[in-house]
């Protein structure tokens, strides 16, 4: 049992170590211009306390549904996840990047990929 004890205690104890040796973001946050011209590229897409947002409308529930479930793969391929809000037929997405403390290039390329996937639905 110890042993058992012992082995978790190690395998935490480098886990732990290996998550703070993990570089910090090297992302940029962008100023207010920045912003104010990356939006123009996005249409719908609102900044609300320093957060990227849109909310996407569909016919349902199971709709509003299905088109969250397609965010799942870009977004972990990005290594980036947007804050999801689902109200009946309403998807709320909120990004920002929280390592970087606001919002960034990374913001805006996933805000892209979610407006593609969005005119994509049949």
């Amino acid at each position: 049992m110890r042993l058992v004890i012992a082995t978790i205690i190690a395998v935490l104890m480098l886990a732990s170590i290996a998550t703070a040796s993990e570089p910090p973001t090297t992302q940029r946050i962008l100023n207010q211009t920045e912003i104010s011209q990356r939006l123009q590229n996005l249409p719908g897409w609102t900044i609300d306390n320093q957060q990227l947002r849109h909310t996407y409308q569909f016919k349902n529930f199971v709709e509003a549904i299905d088109f969250v479930n397609r965010l799942v793969e870009p977004a972990e391929k990005a290594g980036h996840h947007p804050d999801i809000a689902i109200s009946y037929n309403k998807v709320t997405i909120s990004l920002t990047t929280h390592d970087a403390g606001g919002i960034t290039q990374k913001d805006f390329d996933l805000a892209e990929v979610i407006s593609q996937l969005y005119t994509q639905i049949d």
